[in-house]
């Protein structure tokens, strides 16, 4: 009797632990290392926990761009445009005409062109854009804007003909064929972007001074191979890195003395179709790298090609994050104009100081809290930092050889002579 008992209650147990889906070794179960809430995640939880969760790579397939229509009447605003211009340059002959006698030779100008995506494009037709916002802050110069959105730094990965003469690509690579007449811009341009095809025709490679050049962001969308240690060049022109490198030493055949800048692609934030965080761009990959690793990239391009480089991902020139998104992205990858007015204060110290209208102390030091700042605002380097910091640059300052950069009256009363 005492042995068929013993037997029912081993059997109930065994059925009750097969229903209830309990473990005897429940301490001991294997934990998740990787969980994905479907519920919306708070944003001062994602702040608190933003350093952990940068330790993990979270990859997600079919990745994709928010895209940003620059404007859908290009036709009626070009004409507009057009007229405008036309007044303005009749308005313009007439002041030249009449006082042509009495004007004084004016220096050269400083020519700049843009390559990039959408980042450099947007603003484009009201003048918000990062070149059109930089003319006014780097005296007497031209910008060439020749970013298209929607682009990559490397030949599109479904195009396999890649003779510069029969190329016709948008792609950092395929532009800059078409700007060494390499390709046919015409065919490559005139169908669906005729405006930058105009502002194509308007540059003289041998007299542009700087090229800023910023992509990353579509390789990433697209799955772009990082770079290649193949030396086809079919290869390299389809992988970031090298077709950066390629694209850069082709200008540089054309625009001797041209000075290069690179932007790294921007930090950004990406969200589930339910509107909820999935990660940033520290740990978002696409199977190949995040979008840091891109960046890196770029940095990379910039060291191999001694060209100036412009973090706009790791938080050396200002607080981008999760906590300041909202503020300088759209839609947490495009630049709102706040943004793109943050961005190009940055940009114009490097041109600045390479024309002589800062010092560099100015490029270094100034980082900006994005939530402090004033579109208003013009930077001034403290004096004592930079007369403890940077000898040279001071010595100069205090001269005042800066246009830019002029010292207070308390940093000439109190060192204009002893330091002059």
């Amino acid at each position: 009797m005492k042995r068929n008992i013993k037997m029912f209650v081993a059997l109930f147990s065994c059925v009750s632990m097969i229903l209830t889906g309990c473990s005897m070794a429940g301490d001991d179960a294997p934990s998740a290392t990787e969980y994905l809430s479907d519920k919306e995640t708070e944003k001062e939880d994602i702040q608190e926990n933003a350093a952990s969760l940068e330790k993990s790579i979270v990859v997600i397939n079919d990745l994709f761009e928010p895209v940003i229509e620059e404007l859908e009447r290009e036709d009626e605003i070009m004409e507009q445009k057009a007229a405008e211009e036309e007044k303005a340059e009749e308005e313009t002959k007439e002041i030249a005409a009449s006082e042509e006698s009495s004007e004084e030779e004016k220096p050269d100008p400083v020519n700049i062109v843009f390559f990039g995506d959408s980042q450099i494009a947007n603003g484009r037709f009201d003048g918000s854009d990062i070149p059109s916002l930089l003319t006014t802050r780097v005296p007497n110069c031209n910008v060439y804007n020749l970013a298209i959105g929607g682009t990559t730094a490397s030949v599109e990965q479904n195009t396999n003909e890649l003779k510069p003469d029969v190329l016709r690509s948008t792609s950092f690579l395929g532009m800059v064929y078409c700007l060494s007449t390499k390709s046919d811009r015409n065919e490559t341009l005139g169908e669906n972007n005729r405006t930058v095809l105009e502002i194509m025709n308007q540059v003289t490679p041998r007299d542009v001074d700087y090229y800023v050049i910023e992509y990353g962001a579509n390789d990433f969308f697209n799955e772009v191979p990082l770079d290649t240690q193949e030396y086809d060049n079919a290869a390299k022109a389809h992988s970031y890195y090298n077709a950066m490198i390629m694209g850069i030493e082709e200008l540089k055949k054309i625009s001797p003395k041209a000075e290069f800048i690179i932007m790294s692609p921007f930090y950004g934030i990406y969200l589930n179709n339910d509107g909820n965080y999935i990660g940033d761009s520290y740990i978002v990959s696409n199977g190949i790298g995040t979008l840091a690793d891109y960046a890196s990239k770029a940095k990379n391009v910039a060291e191999d090609t001694n060209s100036y480089f412009m973090d706009d991902m790791f938080m050396t020139k200002c607080d981008l994050y999760l906590d300041t998104a909202n503020q300088y992205l759209a839609d947490n990858i495009h630049l709102t104009l706040l943004g793109r007015q943050i961005f190009t204060r940055l940009l114009a110290h490097y041109i600045n100081y390479l024309e002589k209208n800062e010092p560099y102390a100015y490029l270094e030091t100034d980082f900006i809290k994005i939530a402090e700042y004033d579109t208003e605002e013009t930077y001034r380097c403290r004096e004592d930092i930079m007369r403890e910091y940077y000898p040279e640059s001071w010595a100069k300052y205090i001269k005042g050889e800066f246009p830019l950069a002029q010292p207070s009256e308390e940093a000439l009363e109190q060192y204009g002579q002893s330091d002059g």
